[in-house]
């Protein structure tokens, strides 16, 4: 920031007051230390969330036909299209001394005299919708405050977004794609706590130095915390109390935890109260050994049957539905890998599909798991209700299969449940449960490290460059490889850590025999 624009005093943008009504630290750091906050570039999640945001925007402009797209940042541009009462705007841009915002599309309502709001949001009224609620009611208030301080006649304000309930029959019915809901009442009750947080919010951003650390996420769990956590709390170690399974949704434990300076998982002392789970991941790291609870591990194991075959599927979420039967983020399922062992001590033989052509994969994706699939014995699967889920989505677009996926269903058996119940704490693990956290502390010689894709989402965006043309003949082809090589180690990494855990239940076998 140049000391022009210090004297001049910035502009609060909507994005920022809603950084900083999640952390007010994350949100100075956002505006003055940019190479922090960009450090880590987007992930291909975060990247994909953005061009989603963008289409689905794109989509319901379709509503409000025939409108004036505003260049970006253009106020003055704004001012003389308001002025004369343009029917239809997409993204006007308005600005005050103190802020600025854009709003998605705006409506002339002749009959109100004034201009109706419609904000456009890329998810469903799905889960936490209390949550999603009471967020898009502060964005949408603090466009309505910075429009009125504009002059511009505000009617009703509206919350635009996906319909969870519409199904497509192959063609995209906009009227029923989207939900129109009235968040005017919703908006309006907080509209004098959104007007003191955005002074507030501004005062802040002015400041020449951050506030002093810590910021509020020292008391929230690890996954609630703000993106530069590290940067503003630099005492807080990589594996803190943070951690501890759960602690989230216990912040008073939390909160006495860090008001007593203890921050680091092993400093925990051992008559603080936690729940088992919490202490047994406490005295793995103190002893940095694993703790192995041998007999729910042993009754686990024994419930396999051969053959075992281990199973992972890759999935792209779809915003707007691509297929008949598909509704939106209905997961199009394009791969699967197979391991089957069928036997004791016998070898892992491996079978893949992946689908990577234009029309809908279902009835080739369900032909090829019947021909690759054991018609009998244990399907493990890592966090099986996904897996579960998309047979059951399947069947509901395939009614022939029905029964042949419900009896799939019944067979999936979930190995991330040794874990999530804690039948093996491993220091390494760092309470996660995650298969990118087990696999390197219990199988170090296997890693994702290295591999050209090492997570679901890019596989997702991979095969969607793939079936959109996105990918040049080459490309492509290297792309295939690539997803392959990715989902096969998936279900690898489980045969791999199955076998860890069989030798790890003998052992405690011969233990307790000696």
């Amino acid at each position: 920031m140049t000391e022009r624009q210090r004297a001049q005093g910035m502009k609060l943008s909507k994005t920022n007051y809603l950084v900083y009504r999640d952390c007010a630290h994350n949100a100075w750091v956002k505006v003055h230390k940019p190479e922090v906050y960009h450090s880590e570039p987007l992930s291909v999640f975060e990247q994909a969330i953005i061009e989603i945001g963008n289409d689905v925007d794109v989509r319901a402009r379709a509503l409000f036909p025939g409108g004036v797209l505003i260049r970006r940042g253009d106020a003055s541009g704004t001012a003389g299209l308001v002025a004369p009462r343009t029917p239809v705007l997409y993204q006007p841009v308005f600005e005050t001394d103190r802020y600025t915002t854009a709003c998605d599309i705006l409506v002339w309502n002749a009959a109100h005299d004034a201009y109706d709001l419609y904000e456009v949001k890329a998810s469903t009224s799905g889960d936490d919708r209390k949550a999603k609620d009471d967020l898009y009611a502060h964005d949408i208030a603090f466009q309505a405050l910075v429009l009125r301080e504009n002059g511009v006649p505000l009617g009703s304000l509206n919350l635009v977004r996906l319909n969870g309930e519409y199904v497509s029959d192959g063609r995209l019915d906009l009227d029923q794609l989207f939900t129109r809901e009235d968040f005017t009442e919703r908006a309006t009750a907080i509209m004098d706590r959104v007007a003191a947080e955005m002074d507030a919010a501004h005062d802040l951003i002015q400041l020449p130095a951050m506030p002093a650390a810590p910021c509020t996420c020292i008391y929230k769990g690890r996954s609630s915390q703000c993106t530069t956590f590290e940067f503003i709390n630099p005492s807080v170690p990589d594996y803190s109390v943070h951690d501890l399974t759960r602690i989230g949704a216990s912040q008073k434990k939390l909160k006495a935890l860090v008001d007593d300076g203890i921050l680091a998982i092993a400093d925990v002392p051992a008559d603080f109260e936690l729940t088992i789970k919490q202490r047994n991941q406490v005295e793995a790291a103190k002893s940095r050994r694993p703790f192995v609870d041998f007999e729910p591990l042993e009754a686990f194991l024994s419930e396999f049957r051969y053959p075992v075959a281990f199973l992972d599927y890759e999935t792209f979420p779809c915003a707007l539905p691509r297929f008949s039967g598909f509704g939106p983020f209905n997961h199009i399922p394009f791969q699967f890998s197979l391991h089957v062992v069928d036997r004791p001590g016998g070898e892992a033989v491996h079978s893949e599909f992946l689908f990577t052509e234009t029309s809908c994969p279902d009835l080739p994706f369900v032909a090829a798991l019947k021909a690759a699939l054991p018609a009998e014995g244990t399907i493990v699967a890592w966090n099986k209700p996904f897996e579960k889920g998309i047979n059951t989505k399947l069947a509901e677009r395939l009614p022939a299969e029905q029964a042949y996926l419900a009896a799939v269903n019944a067979r999936v058996v979930d190995l991330m449940d040794v874990f999530t119940e804690q039948m093996l704490v491993h220091p390494g693990f760092r309470g996660k449960t995650s298969i990118k956290w087990v696999l390197p502390a219990l199988v170090p010689r296997l890693s994702y490290k290295g591999l050209a894709i090492q997570e679901g989402a890019t596989a997702s965006e991979t095969w969607n460059a793939i079936v959109t043309g996105e990918l040049e003949t080459d490309e492509a082809a290297e792309a295939r490889k690539n997803l392959l090589t990715y989902c096969g180690l998936d279900s690898l990494a489980m045969v791999e850590i199955w076998r860890v855990l069989l030798a790890t239940g003998a052992a405690g076998e011969i233990r307790e025999a000696g």
